[in-house]
């Protein structure tokens, strides 16, 4: 017999463990369908977030879902090595030890590295474990692992020979505190309140001077030009002209660009191709302006005679202050603006991103992209919601050279190696690039790293083996489906198309689906900084990891946001305990396993029960192929908790304290049921459904591996009687609750209108009348004066006499004066929501707020008016 009370750290660990032990992740199935799905790899420093929990939720579901269709399905999982955080992380460890990255020396901090990943790394991994996430944990894979090695540099070699790879000068990110290139997905844009410096550029001639703005005035010292648009006639006459640089002396030319906009500012717009990724684009356009680098790696102003003296040396922000003093002071500086800047911090150093000129390794992506869009757009590969093929389409179409080195010491190292004057050369070894040097030529390897997204982009093929041509290879590439947020549909999703198709010739995957960003319950974006993060680790130390993935899956709503709201987890763990009590209901009543067939019923209320789980089953397949997560979790929710908990055990209460051969055929029916149930439950709530499956009686298998149901049964006329007997009950216990009837109050229930066959209907089920809707008698008489609820099932009215029972002059007093104020809110609600003032101003959440309310207060009055109209 179960436990009375349902304790999810009871069986959460024992059975996972078991299920890992056991194999049961991949169980052998050499000649099932195959089906994959490639975990997106999170960072070895990593802890699991709620993030986490809803995307490893979603991929679980359809991993076990697979699994018990009989397929061969394989969760591809590992760890990213992170490299800008991971060597963040051990340099602040080391740093706790008196020690520095550079004192170590590349070799010793890298073994420390090492040691830290072994003693300290892939803790997301074991937290993946108590989610539930049924991984393919016996290939766990690591993106540094010595087969990614191989990989990664084969790949580099390759597109380096086919002109794909190259080395070039171009403005990056640059963090001056890492000192290394990042990517623009490591860039956060935060607001900062800062000026705009309108400066007097003094026109060569001494005729005059051009007004420019910036909101850093240190850059100045890099301006090559001064731009106007064409268009414009103030300036147009003065394109060619020179401008008399007012700190460097140097003379730069007025060019006429349409990335000055007239209506903007002055018109004019000086340009530093250097240290602005907008002016090094006007530069493309007008390459005799040429460029001045004016900053070294951490931001300090460099010792060039390119600058004056006075700035050589200085830290960017105190060049900021000296600059506009000496403008000031020669009587350039004409105002200064407060604005509200958006300005570029690095997301992990916390410190502003200069946009800075140097050597790095690109791809291009340009060429790679071509393909890559087509696979989408001729349905190779889809995505799900459709919607987000726009976006993806837009990365694609506006898509630019790919910064792949990083000046970094942890990660995946360049394989090119430089000769004494400079030149790269790219080869799977030192001994290769040696070779094709030539002898006594000496050779130093490049000592920047790859971009993270590099290795992790060949993460579909090489997981399975590649550059091996393994059996594992041929039967999961390309993958089946792929789960993944928008906010690196770019950053990982098309490099991971672009790669498998230049690689593999294949696409990586055949379907995308897209979730949302998990936010508050208030629909605002969680941060620490506004206190409103949530840990899954906690939840599930409060709630059960069914629960939380309960949730997670019945809010996951296409094309939407999900709104987190503990209470909804609370929710769930309740439904977790009432399925756990039904179960503990049937024992208690002699319901054990039932057989893979479903036995023959002859009562109306167990064919009902049939019609009514193979509709559950039809349901939840059809959900989960159509990736609609929330209509399967939320579909067997109705189904257990109202069909089978509240109605279907209720109502065969009697026939089980009968005994005899209805007895014996509901308890056939209700743990075949049961079964069914606890199936189809599996893949969204899998330690629970495992207790029971096995609490019910001897198993020949465990649940993570039984059949999927596929179930054809279909209503007939026993089956829909039972539904009309819940339609009835369902609407008597509505107007008693709605019209305030005493719940101990028995009443008469008239049917002026039955016919024969539905007065039969009615005096057979007058016992389930009795007992579930507190009625003493049937009627089948006109009801008598003095005033009766009134309900409609099925076409027929009924009448529930209330003089007596109620005060049926205050109960319509109540209510309608419940529904005007109900009314009355509405339409203040509905006035807000049509006033294009607080559409266009109100913040997002206040608008959705708003409408909630909106739509919860005309149900409400709706509600009211229903009851006022069951009186007459």
């Amino acid at each position: 017999m179960l436990e009375k009370t349902f304790t999810p750290s009871a069986i959460e660990a024992k059975c996972y463990a078991h299920w890992e032990q056991q194999g049961l992740f991949r169980p052998a199935r050499p000649d099932a369908e195959p089906f994959s799905i490639v975990l997106p790899p999170p960072n070895v420093t990593g802890t699991l977030h709620i993030g986490h929990a809803l995307d490893q939720t979603l991929q679980d579901i359809l991993i076990r879902w697979q699994r018990l269709k009989g397929k061969d399905a394989r969760w591809i999982v590992g760890t990213d090595h992170a490299g800008i955080a991971t060597q963040m992380v051990v340099e602040r460890t080391i740093a706790g030890q008196g020690l520095t990255r550079q004192g170590l020396g590349r070799e010793a901090f890298l073994a420390h590295v090492w040691d830290w990943k072994e003693q300290s790394g892939g803790a997301i991994t074991r937290q993946m474990r108590r989610l539930g996430a049924s991984a393919d944990w016996s290939n766990e894979r690591f993106t540094m692992d010595e087969g990614f090695n191989k990989a990664v540099v084969e790949v580099f070699v390759r597109l380096h020979e086919a002109g794909l790879i190259y080395r070039d000068k171009r403005l990056v990110n640059w963090d001056p505190k890492f000192q290394t290139a990042i990517s623009d997905l490591e860039v956060e844009t935060r607001e900062v309140q800062g000026h705009f410096w309108h400066l007097r550029y003094p026109l060569a001639d001494g005729s005059g001077h051009l007004v420019v703005a910036t909101t850093r005035p240190e850059t100045m010292l890099g301006d090559t030009a001064v731009a106007v648009n064409p268009s414009d006639e103030r300036y147009a006459h003065l394109i060619g002209q020179m401008i008399a640089h007012p700190l460097t002396g140097r003379q730069i030319p007025i060019v006429g660009d349409d990335w000055a906009d007239p209506e903007l500012g002055s018109g004019c717009v000086k340009i530093t191709p250097a240290h602005d990724f907008n002016d090094w684009q006007v530069y493309d356009r007008h390459k005799e302006i040429g460029w001045i680098n004016i900053l070294d790696s951490q931001a300090n102003i460099i010792d060039s005679s390119d600058v004056p003296e006075a700035y050589r040396g200085l830290e960017r922000f105190e060049a900021r202050k000296r600059i506009v003093a000496d403008l000031d002071a020669l009587g350039l500086l004409e105002r200064v603006e407060d604005k509200t800047i958006q300005t570029p911090y690095g997301d992990r150093s916390g410190v502003v991103i200069e946009p800075w000129l140097t050597d790095q390794w690109y791809i291009d992506t340009s060429k790679l992209a071509v393909e890559a869009r087509e696979a989408v757009t001729d349905g190779r590969t889809s995505f799900v919601p459709k919607a987000w093929e726009k976006t993806y389409f837009n990365w694609m179409d506006n898509i630019q050279p790919w910064c792949i080195s990083r000046q970094l010491w942890w990660g995946h190292r360049i394989p090119a190696w430089f000769t004494p004057d400079g030149t790269p050369i790219v080869a799977r070894s030192e001994a290769e690039a040696r070779a094709k040097a030539g002898a006594g030529v000496a050779l130093t390897q490049d000592e920047d790293v790859l971009d993270t997204w590099f290795s992790s982009g060949l993460w579909p093929f090489v997981t399975l083996g590649w550059p091996e041509n393994t059996a594992d290879l041929k039967r999961f590439y390309p993958g089946s489906v792929l789960v993944t947020g928008f906010d690196i549909i770019f950053f990982w999703v098309a490099r991971m198309m672009m790669f498998g198709l230049e690689i593999m010739d294949k696409e990586p995957f055949e379907t995308v689906y897209i979730h949302g960003l998990v936010r508050d319950s208030k629909g605002q974006k969680m941060s620490k900084s506004k206190g409103n993060t949530v840990d899954p680790l906690e939840l599930i130390d409060r709630y059960g990891a069914d629960a939380l993935r309960f949730t997670m899956a019945a809010s996951e709503t296409q094309g939407r946001d999900v709104k987190f709201d503990e209470k909804r987890v609370e929710g769930y763990r309740n439904f977790a305990t009432k399925l756990w009590n039904a179960v503990r209901f049937a024992q208690a009543q002699g319901i054990t396993a039932g057989g893979s067939e479903a036995p023959t019923a002859t009562l109306p209320v167990n064919r009902w029960i049939l019609a009514e789980t193979a509709q559950a089953a039809a349901d939840a397949e059809a959900a989960l192929s159509a990736f609609r997560y929330d209509q399967y979790a939320l579909g067997l929710y109705q189904f257990v908790w109202s069909r089978f908990c509240d109605w279907y055990l209720e109502l065969i209460k009697p026939l089980l304290a009968e005994g005899g051969a209805a007895a014996d055929e509901t308890r056939a029916v209700a743990g075949w049921v049961i079964d069914r149930m606890l199936i189809l439950l599996h893949p969204v709530m899998p330690f629970i459904t495992e207790e029971l499956w096995h609490a019910q009686g001897a198993r020949a298998h465990d649940l993570i591996v039984a059949e999927w149901p596929a179930l054809t049964a279909a209503p007939d006329a026993a089956s829909a009687e039972i539904g009309w007997l819940i339609d009835l009950v369902s609407a008597i216990r509505s107007a008693r609750t709605e019209l305030n009837v005493p719940p101990a109050a028995k009443l008469v229930l008239h049917a002026t209108e039955a016919d024969d066959a539905l007065k039969a209907r009615l005096q057979g089920q007058l016992p389930a009348l009795e007992r579930l809707a507190r009625i003493e008698s049937l009627s089948f008489e006109a009801p008598p004066a003095g005033g009766s609820a009134q309900i409609v099932v099925e076409g027929c009215t009924y009448a529930l006499p209330l003089a007596g029972v109620i005060d049926l002059a205050a109960e319509r007093a109540r209510l309608l004066k419940a529904a005007e104020q109900a009314e009355k809110e509405a339409a203040a609600l509905g006035g807000r929501l049509s006033n294009p003032g607080f559409v266009e101003r109100a913040k997002p959440e206040a608008i959705e707020k708003a409408r909630e309310d909106h739509a919860a207060r005309t149900s409400e009055a709706d509600r009211l008016r229903a009851a006022l109209a069951r009186l007459g």
